[in-house]
C-alpha cells in the first residue's frame, strides 16, 4: 500500500494519505497520555518520539513534530506504523466512553483546521482564528488577506464549512465572528 505525504505551510505538520481508506473514525486529535488510551496507532506514533500531537481522520494521519524533531528521520518511521497498524485490522480510534464538551471539541476542530484548512488560507495570504463554538455553530475570523476578500464568505460555506462539517458532525454551521445574532 502507498501513502502520500503532503507537507503543510507548517514546517512541523505533515499529513499522511493511504491509498485505501483504512480508518473507520471521526476526527481525532490525540496530544496526551489520557487522549492516546483511545488509539494504538497515535500511541505508537508518539512512541517515536519527537511528536507534538495525531490528528486521525477517515482518510489521514496529520502529525505535528516537536521543532527539535526531523522529518528525515519521522517520515518513514510513521509510514511503518501506519502500514503496520492497516495490517492488523484493528480500529485506529476506540471507542472508549469520552466526555463530549465543547473544550474537546474545540481541540479536535482547532487540529483539523491546522492540517486541512489553514494552509490553502496561508496560500493565499490569508488566516483563520477559532474564535468560539456555541449550540452546533462554530465562531470563526478570517485573517490577512482572508479579512478583506470579496469572497470570504463563499470561502468560509463553501470550504471552511463543508470541510468542518464533514468530519465532525457536530458543527451545524461556521459563522464570522461579526455577524452574531
Amino acid at each position: 500500500m502507498l501513502i502520500n505525504i503532503q507537507t503543510t505551510s507548517d514546517e512541523n505538520i505533515r499529513n499522511f494519505y493511504p491509498e485505501k481508506k483504512i480508518f473507520q473514525s471521526a476526527t481525532s486529535e490525540f496530544t496526551d497520555a489520557k487522549s492516546l488510551r483511545r488509539s494504538p496507532l497515535a500511541e505508537a506514533i508518539f512512541d517515536l518520539g519527537g511528536i507534538e500531537s495525531v490528528l486521525i481522520s477517515a482518510d489521514m494521519v496529520s502529525v505535528t513534530k516537536k521543532k527539535e524533531a526531523s522529518w528525515e528521520d519521522l517520515s518513514p518511521q510513521i509510514m511503518a506504523e501506519i502500514l503496520d497498524f492497516a495490517a492488523t485490522g484493528e480500529a485506529a480510534v476506540l471507542d472508549l466512553p469520552e466526555e463530549k464538551n465543547d473544550e474537546m471539541l474545540l481541540k479536535k476542530i482547532s487540529g483539523l483546521v491546522a492540517a486541512r484548512i489553514r494552509p490553502a488560507l496561508n496560500r493565499d495570504g490569508g488566516d483563520i482564528e477559532l474564535k468560539g463554538f456555541d449550540n452546533g455553530i462554530l465562531w470563526v475570523e478570517l485573517t490577512g488577506k482572508c479579512a478583506g476578500c470579496p469572497y470570504a464568505m463563499r470561502t468560509l460555506k463553501d470550504g471552511v464549512e463543508k470541510i468542518l462539517k464533514n468530519y465532525i458532525p457536530e458543527i451545524m454551521e461556521v459563522k464570522p465572528i461579526g455577524k452574531k445574532e
